[in-house]
């Protein structure tokens, strides 16, 4: 191992478990996620790096029969059975006011928290998005390292997620993930990817 640069690649079998052979998941098995796990995932999550670390991800974990039929209503109609079966949906949701936490988590630029506030609210609203994103794809990540099948949808009303979960909160929801332990005799064949050639240059 190079002492100056120590990380390697992954073996060939965390490569399929994270990306190769991980499927996104519709069907689950009977099994329960526990709350330590879901406290795992945004553990290792917030780790990854959003735009100066301003982290405006805000996850609700919903597990309970009376969460999952406050969500109910806001699901596309082909989201609602794979979303009641699933043991866990996490609505991952983009604080408005991310930037009240900027001394905290940008201490070497205390004055970052004003500067961000103050943006123009549609470049702070592409700040938002930009960054939750990619925080909920550290979430998929996460979720497939420990052992968990994902399914994200973006079938939802947004705005009724938002006032069943977030009324008296400036979070707005972006994205739902089911987790849990997929079932894999319900998986569809899975769908073509572009090649590097169709998606990709290097200049």
């Amino acid at each position: 191992m190079d002492p100056n640069h120590p990380t390697q690649p992954l073996s060939a079998a965390v490569l399929d478990q994270l990306f190769l052979a991980a499927r996104t998941h519709n069907a689950w098995l009977d099994r329960p996620v526990d709350a330590s796990l879901l406290r795992r995932i945004y553990e290792l999550a917030r780790m990854a790096p959003p735009a100066a670390n301003c982290q405006p991800a805000r996850i609700v974990f919903v597990t309970s029969a009376a969460a999952k039929e406050k969500l109910r209503p806001a699901l596309a109609p082909g989201n609602v059975d794979k979303t009641m079966a699933a043991p866990a949906t996490a609505i991952v949701a983009g604080d408005a006011k991310f930037y009240e936490q900027m001394g905290k988590l940008f201490p070497a630029r205390p004055e970052m928290g004003a500067s961000l506030g103050g943006m123009p609210e549609a470049a702070r609203e592409a700040m938002i998005l930009q960054n939750t994103s990619l925080q909920a794809a550290y979430v998929i990540v996460a979720a497939r390292s420990l052992g968990l099948d994902c399914g994200p949808m973006g079938g939802f009303d947004k705005a009724k997620v938002d006032a069943a979960f977030f009324a008296d909160r400036s979070w707005r929801s972006s994205v739902l993930i089911n987790l849990g332990y997929g079932d894999p005799a319900k998986l569809y064949p899975r769908n073509p990817r572009l090649g590097f050639d169709e998606a990709c240059t290097i200049e």
